[in-house]
C-alpha cells in the first residue's frame, strides 16, 4: 500500500510540473544504447523536436564496484545528453547527472540500467508580439559598429549555462535576428572582477548565445563570436560596487552590418 502510495504521488508531482519522462535501458556494463532502445530513443528525438529537456539522470545496477557504477551511470547520462544534442534539442537548462546504483531496486536488474529524461513540451506559440522593448528599438536603428548589451542575460556561477529566468532576451534576440534578415552581428563577451580569467567563462557565455542562436534557425553566416574576459571593463577593476561588478560581467552584440 505505502509503495502505491509513493507511484501515485509521484505521478501527481509529473502531472502538476507539467513534466513527462522518457525512460531508456542500457545492456550490462554498457553506456550506449542497444539496438532496440536507440531506436526508440531516436523516435522519441523524432517526435519532440518542441520539447524541453529539463533533467537527465543516470543509473547502474548493484553489480560491481559501487565507484565504478557511479561513473557507468554519469556516462550514460552524457551519452543520452549528446544524442539529444546531435538532434537538436533544447538542452539549455538541462540537468545532467548519474546516481550509480542508489536506486537499484529493481527485481530484474536490466530495469535498474537506465537513463531517465525528464522534459515537458514547449507552448505552441513562443514567440508572441509583445510591446517592443528598449533593447528591440536599440537594435533596430543601430549603425555598424554599435555594441548593444543583452539586458538581463545572467548565468550560473563560473558557467555558461543561463539561468532560466535569462531565456527571454534570447528568444527576444532570435525574433530580432529573424525579423531582420540582412542583420550580421558579432557576439562578444566580457566577465568582471579578476584581470586573469579562468576556465574561458566569457567565452563559453557567447558561445552558449551564439549556439543557441543557430539552434533555432539563424544562419552561421550572420554570427560570429570572440571573447575579451576582463580586458574591456565598464568600470575599471577592482570594481567598486556590485552595481559596477554586474556592468562589467555581460554579453554584447556589435552590429556588422544591418
Amino acid at each position: 500500500m505505502k509503495r502505491l502510495l509513493q507511484l501515485f504521488v509521484c505521478s501527481f508531482f509529473l502531472q502538476v510540473s507539467g513534466q513527462e519522462k522518457f525512460t531508456i535501458y542500457f545492456d550490462f556494463d554498457i553506456d550506449e544504447t542497444n539496438a532496440a532502445s536507440g531506436t526508440n530513443l531516436e523516435t522519441w528525438i523524432s517526435t519532440h523536436k518542441d520539447a524541453e529537456v529539463i533533467k537527465i539522470y543516470g543509473y547502474a545496477d548493484s553489480v560491481g564496484n559501487a565507484l565504478y557504477n557511479q561513473d557507468l551511470s554519469e556516462r550514460r547520462a552524457l551519452y543520452v545528453y549528446e544524442m539529444l544534442k546531435e538532434g537538436n534539442i533544447a538542452l539549455d537548462s538541462v540537468e545532467e547527472k548519474g546516481f550509480g546504483e542508489t536506486e537499484a531496486f529493481s527485481v530484474n536488474r536490466a530495469k535498474d540500467r537506465k537513463a531517465v529524461l525528464y522534459f515537458r513540451q514547449k507552448p505552441k506559440t513562443v514567440l508572441k508580439k509583445p510591446e517592443v522593448s528598449e533593447f528591440t528599438k536599440k537594435v533596430t536603428v543601430a549603425r555598424k559598429g554599435e555594441k548593444i548589451k543583452l539586458p538581463d542575460l545572467h548565468f550560473l556561477n563560473n558557467s555558461g549555462q543561463v539561468l532560466p529566468e535569462s531565456r527571454p532576451i534570447l528568444f527576444e534576440l532570435l525574433a530580432i535576428m529573424k525579423n531582420n534578415p540582412d542583420l550580421k552581428i558579432d557576439i562578444q563577451g566580457h566577465i568582471c572582477c579578476m584581470v586573469k580569467e579562468q576556465k574561458e567563462i566569457s567565452k563559453k557565455r557567447a558561445v552558449t548565445v551564439y549556439e543557441f542562436l543557430v539552434r533555432n534557425g539563424i544562419d552561421k553566416n550572420r554570427l560570429s563570436y570572440q571573447s575579451f574576459g576582463s580586458s574591456r571593463p565598464v568600470y575599471a577593476l577592482p570594481e567598486k560596487s556590485e552595481a559596477e561588478k554586474v556592468a562589467n560581467r555581460r554579453v554584447e552584440i556589435e552590429i556588422l552590418e544591418n
